[in-house]
């Protein structure tokens, strides 16, 4: 069955829900549609799952649509996505042609007559272009826009001009070469989804043996799409260091998302990277395509890693924290907005392997000091970035365009 704002009460307090109710009420019959590029795989997806049905609940119709795209379409927008992260394109004609037609034919058979229009990530941004603008557009940025590629941002620019607001998960990604309004808005967890919800002992333990994980000894994980900015081969050099200082087991807990064709390529070098290590049992991958299991092994887990060279928010680390787990992850893009260095969890510099090292060898020798942190975190992010805050953001946001 599925769950209702009420639900929420024991966890965020009756006034909250009242509150959700009282901003909805302004935005009786009025209908929102939200456009991305893939219904599984990464957070967008996940924030939507539980969005929209929660503003339907509160009495705003909202719909999702999924812009239809090729192999060929989705190859080019993951090098657009690593380019406005910083790094390097070669944007040819028949590059930004078939991103521009791809979108062009989506537009053909879509009809976008909605009081409000929200799309997320570079995916389905020139939709603006290709629909007849009768009302507000808003497009929401997932990316850390820290550096973007010059040539790709400008190439992008001419269409995000057209928005009426623009949503980032930063105050250090915003443009002040973009004079378009700019928000911050940082993404949010659902408490109650099957990641996010409460496991007994002896469930965690059913899942982490049934995927085949050892318990005999602590364990370090990542859970991550297999991207370069996640940098999962450098954690491996750091688990190296950490392993002669401390016997523990490495998990990288991965996923592969539709719209992101890069995947198998980094995990098949990774693979080849750790095979000595895989061979002896203290590298192990896990397909984290299963909601519980990946509940279940971030509970299970001694100690969460995000080793990220960028990052657009890290919803991974927002999930461990929840959790009560002892977090490392890099000073980059969110992240900060999340972790209070040394208070609830452990900020590096992604490039200084040894202090990654460090700050994960010091918290498997004190347990204690990692259950503090992990006691800490977890209430931080009950203040802060439940999705049910996500929710009041959005419908201030949307009451004040219609």
């Amino acid at each position: 069955m599925l769950r209702g704002i009420e639900d929420y009460i024991d966890i965020v307090g009756a006034e909250v829900i009242s509150k959700i109710y009282k901003k909805a009420s302004k935005l009786y019959n009025k209908h929102i549609i939200n456009i991305n590029s893939t219904f599984q795989g990464g957070g967008v997806a996940e924030i939507l799952s539980r969005l929209v049905p929660m503003m339907n609940q509160a009495g705003v119709n909202t719909g999702w649509r999924i812009l239809h795209g090729n192999p060929a379409f989705f190859g080019i927008t993951k090098k657009f996505h690593n380019a406005l992260q910083g790094g390097s394109i070669n944007l040819s004609p028949m590059k930004q042609k078939i991103y521009l037609e791809t979108n062009q034919e989506f537009a053909s058979y879509t009809h976008i007559d909605h009081d409000c229009v929200v799309l997320h990530d570079p995916q389905p941004l020139p939709l603006v272009k290709f629909c007849r603008k009768q009302q507000p557009w808003i497009w929401r940025c997932h990316i850390d826009l820290t550096n973007p590629n010059p040539e790709l941002w400008n190439f992008l620019k001419q269409y995000i001009l057209r928005y009426d607001r623009v949503i980032l998960s930063s105050e250090a990604y915003k443009k002040k070469d973009l004079p378009v309004d700019q928000r911050v808005i940082h993404p949010a967890i659902d408490p109650l989804s099957l990641k996010n919800k409460d496991l007994s002992e002896k469930d965690i333990l059913k899942y982490i043996t049934k995927a085949g994980i050892p318990t005999d000894k602590p364990v370090i994980t990542q859970v991550s799409r297999m991207d370069p900015w996640k940098d999962p081969e450098g954690l491996l050099d750091v688990y190296r260091i950490v392993k002669d200082k401390v016997d523990c087991r490495l998990l990288y807990c991965y996923n592969m998302a539709s719209d992101d064709p890069q995947g198998v390529e980094i995990y098949s070098r990774l693979y080849k990277k750790a095979k000595d290590l895989i061979e002896t049992g203290d590298v192990i991958f896990v397909v984290g395509n299963n909601d519980i299991l990946v509940n279940a092994i971030q509970r299970f887990s001694d100690v969460v890693i995000q080793k990220s060279t960028k990052e657009g928010f890290s919803l991974t680390i927002t999930e461990a924290l929840w959790k009560g787990k002892a977090v490392v992850a890099s000073n980059v893009g969110g992240i900060p907005a999340q972790i209070k260095d040394g208070k609830n969890g452990f900020l590096i510099d992604p490039h200084n392997k040894k202090e990654c090292a460090d700050r994960i060898i010091r918290l498997l020798k004190d347990p204690d000091m990692a259950k503090e942190m992990g006691q800490r975190a977890k209430e931080y992010v009950r203040q802060n970035f439940l999705t049910t805050r996500l929710l009041l953001d959005y419908l201030d946001l949307i009451s004040e365009l219609v």
